[in-house]
């Protein structure tokens, strides 16, 4: 094998993919095995491009896909990051044609931790695709560490509008799958991150709406939640510190648990002002 000439092995096997008078059907399959030789060949030269383009050139969509993420691993390594996201979501299209979801879903993951530090928003829409793919298959359950994942880098860009928006629908596909507790964990954690982002009066939305449940509502998360709200709007700086110091918050995702133990990051009086001044003023002449 150390000593296969690479090129040879990849001009052999274009020829048997392309069609001719005397080849009427491409033979992918024993293409596919000279193109893999090629492959390894140029990684044993160290020559990651080329590697990197033997691979690509799979067409039976498992081994493709494979060979598609050998090519996208390649491409991190020599630093072409458009085509580690472009490559991977290729890898993922190939095995949805195959019908698997799980593998698809776990291609785009792959993508998206590659490039979490040079092209976080790309990792992100890699993150959100991964969880399509497994809620369109009714796999709900698998997609908790997907979204813990993304939520962790919106947190990162300081996106807390968007990190809450990946919790909530966290939670909604925890409830999909009877996950009770994971649900009231994620309902925190957005009110959580809210309040971090000095958005009181969204945090008390979610809190409201998330209320709706009565797994949450009567839950240990719920009943935090609840307590911090009520020394936000107290002003109580002190009671907001001694709730995230609770083990119910700290039995949450550490990127949350380290966000409550900040709070409060805004001026408390604020919203102690912005409270009274939705609150409707006494109308003397009506006391009925």
């Amino acid at each position: 094998m150390a000593n296969s000439d690479p090129e040879k092995l990849i001009t052999k096997a274009d020829k048997l993919t392309k069609l001719s008078f005397t080849r009427w059907t491409a033979d992918w399959k024993a293409a596919t095995v000279l193109y893999e030789q090629a492959a390894i060949a140029y990684r044993l030269r160290k020559d990651n491009e080329k590697a990197k383009e033997a691979f690509e050139k799979f067409d039976m969509p498992w081994d493709a896909a494979k060979h598609m993420e050998s090519a996208a691993a390649l491409a991190k390594e020599i630093g072409r990051w458009n085509e580690v996201s472009d490559l991977y979501r290729k890898a993922s299209e190939l095995y949805i044609e195959c019908g698997r979801s799980q593998p698809a879903s776990d291609a785009l993951a792959k993508g998206a931790r590659a490039l979490e530090d040079v092209a976080p928003d790309e990792a992100v829409k890699l993150y959100n695709g991964a969880c399509e793919i497994l809620e369109d298959d009714g796999k709900e359950q698998m997609t908790f560490d997907l979204y813990r994942d993304a939520m962790g880098v919106y947190v990162k860009l300081e996106k807390y509008t968007d990190a809450a928006s990946f919790l909530l629908r966290w939670a909604l596909a925890a409830d999909k799958c009877n996950a009770v507790h994971s649900q009231c964990k994620a309902y925190l954690s957005a009110v959580i991150v809210y309040l971090y982002a000095n958005d009181f009066k969204q945090a008390s939305k979610c809190y409201n709406d998330c209320s709706q449940i009565e797994a949450f509502l009567n839950s240990d998360q719920g009943r935090c939640a609840i307590k911090l709200l009520s020394a936000y709007e107290d002003g109580d700086p002190e009671e907001i510190k001694r709730v995230a110091q609770s083990s119910t918050i700290s039995n949450l995702d550490h990127v949350i648990t380290r966000l409550a133990r900040k709070l409060p990051t805004g001026d408390l009086q604020d919203i102690k002002i912005e409270g009274s001044r939705e609150e409707e003023p006494l109308d003397e002449n009506d006391l009925t």
